[in-house]
């Protein structure tokens, strides 16, 4: 029997998860498995990998055969390092505490990359929630100043509009008033 390691698919229509399987070769891809060895999620950044390692290991040192992607998933979480690693100590060339002190190692590099990118990916979200905020900083300032020269648009209409209407009182009084002055003299 042909053994694969393959991708399973799961999640909703336009976020797809997968299941890491393994499977028999002739099986379709949504179908019988033997074993289920972990999670892959693409929709993260970076792709999480739930991974257990130990029975990845065994499946690979078995002879299964991984599908591209799984390939690339295995070797990113050390999979293929260690089973190289683990071939070196058979044939004698370094023991197994120098093979686990090398896979630590190459680990510690990989994670503190990730950290990195973690990390800038972090720094540009908050540049551009700062650009943002200062981009809605300056509309709202725009607005404000419309608002105020509307405003005082409308406070000087109204001023003009008072001054005209007592101007216009103010005629019609003074000759009333000038009238009534001369009947008491």
């Amino acid at each position: 029997m042909a053994t694969k390691i393959r991708l399973q698919r799961g999640g909703r229509k336009g976020y797809a998860v997968y299941r890491i399987v393994i499977a028999d070769a002739r099986a379709p891809r949504d179908g019988r498995f033997t074993e289920n060895i972990g999670m892959y999620n693409p929709n993260t950044n970076p792709a999480t990998v739930d991974l257990n390692f130990e029975r990845a290991l065994y499946w690979v040192e078995v002879g299964a055969q991984p599908t591209d992607t799984v390939r690339t998933i295995l070797s990113r979480e050390g999979v293929f390092l260690m089973k190289h690693l683990k071939g070196g100590v058979k044939k004698g060339a370094f023991d197994e505490a120098t093979a686990q002190k090398k896979f630590d190692a190459w680990k510690a590099d990989k994670q503190k990359g990730l950290a990195a990118v973690e990390a800038q990916e972090k720094k540009a979200k908050q540049e551009a929630a700062k650009a943002a905020m200062a981009q809605e900083k300056k509309v709202n300032e725009e607005i404000a100043k419309k608002v105020a020269d509307k405003k005082a648009a409308e406070a000087a209409a109204k001023a003009e509009a008072e001054a005209a209407a007592a101007a216009e009182a103010a005629p019609a009084e003074a000759p009333a008033e000038e009238a009534a002055a001369p009947a008491e003299a």
